[in-house]
Formats: C-alpha cells, structure tokens, sequence
C-alpha cells in the first residue's frame, strides 16, 4: 500500500499528538478493488458486476513500523476489468476508507476469472 487516506491520517495523527482519541475502525478491514487509483482524499473507481465484493483482509502484526496480509485473498468470477489498484476500508454501516495504493503491475482479467493476493502481497507501512 502506498499511503494512508488524509481522514485516517488525521485521526491518527490527532491522537498521537493528544488532541483528540482514536476511534478504531470497524473490523474486518475489506479489500477492495479498483480501476482507477485514488489519492489521499478520493477514492478510486470500485470494480462492480460479477461476483465481485469486498474480500476480507487480516494483517498480522507489525514490526518496523509495517504490517502484511497474513492469508491469502481471492476474487472469485469477476468481471472484466483491469485492476490498477485496491484499497482496505472498515466494515461500518458507512465504511471508512484508511489505506490505497497502486498495484505493482496492473492486472488485466476476463469475465469470470480469479485474481488472488498471495500471503504478504499486500503491506501497509508508516515511515
């Protein structure tokens, strides 16, 4: 993952500082796909059709300040699409977006393949 999206920067920043407590996100973080890679205050164009949904996504725990996805994750029949990049949002009635970033190599897929992330695909870092 490239970087943390502004809102959760924010929260992050306020309660380390003491300004302000933390509210954590609603678990289980999702991972979503996405066509076009969002910046720090919008979110990328989310791929629908298909069998598409947010895939749940567990991290194990961090060490020098990052954290990887410790299983596996799969789309299952998806649509067509090239996917550019994903994003992890919260599981809340109105979910909360906290990390994007570009894919390494975008990933172009046929109506209904599978893309899948291997363990430790996906990283989310503080520097």
């Amino acid at each position: 993952m490239a970087a943390l999206a502004q809102a959760e920067s924010n929260r992050l920043l306020d309660a380390s500082l003491g300004t302000a407590s933390y509210t954590a996100p609603t678990t289980p973080m999702k991972l979503a796909v996405m066509s076009t890679t969002g910046t720090t205050t919008a979110a990328g164009t989310e791929f629908t059709g298909g069998s598409y949904a947010r895939q749940t996504i567990a991290f194990g725990s961090a060490s020098s300040a990052a954290a990887s996805n410790s299983g596996a994750i799969s789309f299952t029949n998806s649509p067509a699409l090239t996917a550019n990049s994903v994003e992890i949002y919260d599981s809340a009635g109105t979910p909360r977006r906290a990390w994007f970033g570009a894919l390494t190599t975008p990933k172009t897929l046929n109506s209904g393949d599978t893309l899948s992330f291997a363990i430790a695909a996906i990283s989310a870092a503080l520097s």
